[in-house]
């Protein structure tokens, strides 16, 4: 911001203001100023300021880079001028024309990454260069909760790769944007040759690299068992739930339930809101930090149940719940593989009174496979225990806000319900309405119609049409 002979800087990663006062072309002060209220609060001698970006290089590199890119630049447009794509042809050219400009005038320009092929000096097709360039050469990789973290990386080099193939063939970006990406899995795996992984659940391939050396990690310093898993017929399932959710309210304890859909646990939430059961969903479509909020009102009591599609899996940790409830567990594919299974029971090993069911027809494979294996760990920790005098304590986990401060409950726990009427305080009646407040009304009733329709209530979505 320039007045008269005055610059005020506004750095990017300082929270103060710059000031750089001349006398004529001279510097006759610098200092720095808080924005608020505008007093200085450092006269300085110097200051060096940093770019508001991390792409910094030598004029020389920035010169040969532009040469390379107005090459490739002249093939590509050629390329699609031949095979009659001439508004690719045109949108490449306007875009890395003014992309060039950028980095002549200020040293960069919006996306400049895509160009970073050319700034490193690699060759086509080259991997760029990494966090993992830096580390010595007999440095170790801890991979935590590796059956999950190794799928995505390696998804990442596929994502990547298939959305830069877009931008290229629609003339977005120059075929050197595809070389500025994620590592391959094979290269990830050349960069890291001592790996140990850390899950409960390891997949084939941390399996098969380990070459056999597992190493179980089931005794817990709390001396807590891996919850029992009861199997009980699907029939009725809803109803047996309810009665087991009433005997841990009764305990002050709390539940998670996995459901197969998005709509069926939104579902399952109305129906047991319906019968006095404090509880709420969360699923991929609730927002990150109202997950956050939504547990840490299920640790404070405000819900009792929380019910959940896939996000009741790793890294959860909440010592409240005793019972994990897993309806249509007998339904195979990956929300209810051994994998998944096993994860979703583990909920319930923080809790002393922790409890497992599997609300199923038959047991599959994955069940069974899910049941061993607890049966299995439990035998280990009841024989150490036993051997060691150690009698299991439920764990102490302090409960802190979505701010990570120590949170104590002032309201009274009790989950907020929207009303089913509307009040006459607030609307007025049709024969005082305005054009406005009918509009409101219409539309009000129009969105609760579309609602009923949605949970298939059509005889109260008739109604409100009518």
């Amino acid at each position: 911001r320039v007045k008269g002979d005055t610059v005020d800087v506004f750095l990017a990663y300082h929270d103060y203001i710059v000031r750089v006062i001349f006398w004529g072309d001279e510097i006759e002060s610098i200092e720095t100023v808080d924005p608020l209220t505008g007093v200085t609060t450092e006269r300085l001698n110097s200051y060096r300021i940093f770019p508001a970006n991390l792409f910094v290089t030598t004029k020389e590199r920035i010169f040969r880079a532009i040469d390379e890119i107005q090459i490739d630049l002249g093939k590509q447009v050629e390329f699609f001028q031949s095979i009659g794509k001439p508004l690719e042809a045109k949108r490449l050219y306007e875009r890395v024309t003014y992309d060039v400009e950028m980095i002549k005038e200020i040293g960069y320009c919006s996306g400049i990454e895509n160009y970073s092929r050319y700034f490193d000096g690699r060759l086509p097709g080259t991997r760029p260069f990494c966090l993992l360039d830096f580390f010595p050469e007999d440095y170790l990789t801890v991979i935590d909760e590796s059956h999950v973290t190794i799928p995505q990386i390696r998804a990442m080099y596929g994502g990547d790769h298939s959305r830069k193939l877009n931008l290229v063939e629609y003339g977005f970006r120059l075929p050197a944007a595809i070389d500025n990406r994620p590592l391959t899995f094979e290269e990830f795996e050349a960069h890291t040759p001592e790996i140990i992984f850390v899950s409960a659940t390891p997949a084939d391939y941390e399996l098969e690299k380990s070459e056999g050396i597992v190493v179980d990690q089931l005794i817990r310093p709390t001396g807590l068992l891996d919850p029992p898993i009861d199997v009980r017929p699907s029939l009725n399932q809803v109803d047996d739930l309810m009665e087991e959710i009433q005997l841990r309210v009764e305990k002050n304890e709390r539940v998670l339930v996995t459901t197969l859909t998005k709509r069926m646990a939104e579902e399952l939430t109305d129906y047991l809101s319906q019968h006095d059961i404090r509880c709420n969903y969360i699923h991929s479509d609730v927002e990150t930090l109202e997950r956050v909020k939504i547990m840490d009102d299920l640790r404070s009591g405000i819900y009792d149940v929380l019910i959940g599609v896939n996000l009741l899996r790793e890294g959860l940790d909440l010592p409240e719940v005793s019972l994990v409830a897993v309806l249509d567990a007998d339904k195979e594919g990956f929300l209810r593989s051994h994998r998944s299974l096993t994860q979703t029971a583990g909920r319930a090993a923080r809790n002393v009174n922790g409890k497992v069911i599997f609300y199923a027809d038959k047991i599959t494979d994955s069940m069974q496979t899910t049941i061993d294996e607890t049966n299995r760990r439990r035998e280990k920790q009841i024989k150490y225990n036993e051997q060691h005098g150690i009698t299991p304590q439920q764990i102490i986990k302090a409960r802190s806000s979505v701010l990570n401060k120590e949170y104590t409950v002032t309201a009274e726990a009790r989950a907020y319900v929207e009303p089913d009427y509307y009040s006459m305080a607030s609307e007025p009646l049709p024969e005082y309405a305005t054009a406005d407040d009918l509009k409101t009304k219409i539309e009000q009733t129009r969105k609760a119609m579309l609602s009923a329709a949605k949970k298939l209530e059509f005889l109260e979505a008739a109604r409100l049409r009518d």
